[in-house]
């Protein structure tokens, strides 16, 4: 199945932003996914799995609505610790362990790349509720997917820097 030149690039701009979050998380120590710098703000742990959640909600979610395989993806506890709004805990016993925090992110990602050229065509352009950044399409959402794992992954690269880690890029 062909798919539309812009799908390809959204799918491009998706697969190139987790490649670059992969090469930040690779090599870090369990403990390192629960540093947390003075004053507290953030963790690796809470941003990879914000990470997850967002793609879910962004990729799936808002392209075609719940779906049955949706409770296995993101599991209901998880979701509510790293939702928008949430304010990320010190306490590693608050989150799955690192190597189940990648299986989440993993998941999402492999079902949003099963699904994800069934919503190319006309229906990209469908509109979407707020909140939404860029603009309001359900294409928007699939661009704005990528920027926010960018977003993302540039404060994970900040922490590794905090935490003395050479840079990446």
């Amino acid at each position: 199945m062909a798919i539309s030149e812009r799908l390809q690039i959204a799918k491009n701009n998706l697969a190139s932003a987790r490649e670059y979050t992969m090469t930040l998380l690779d090599g870090l120590e369990e403990d390192q996914w629960f540093w947390t710098p003075e004053p507290s703000v953030s963790h690796i742990a809470w941003q990879v799995g914000h990470l997850a959640m967002a793609q879910y909600g962004l990729t799936l979610f808002r392209q075609r609505g719940r779906a049955d395989i949706d409770g296995s993806l993101i599991p209901n506890r998880f979701r509510k610790k790293v939702m928008k709004g949430t304010t990320p805990e010190s306490s590693p016993e608050m989150y799955l362990p690192p190597a189940e925090i990648l299986e989440v992110l993993d998941g999402v990602n492999r079902q949003m790349l099963i699904e994800i050229d069934h919503f190319d065509g006309p229906g990209l352009d469908e509109s979407i509720d707020l909140p939404y950044s860029g603009f309001p399409t359900r294409y928007g959402s699939l661009l704005f997917a990528a920027n926010h794992e960018m977003l993302h992954a540039g404060q994970i690269g900040f922490l590794r820097r905090l935490m003395g880690l050479q840079p990446i890029r």
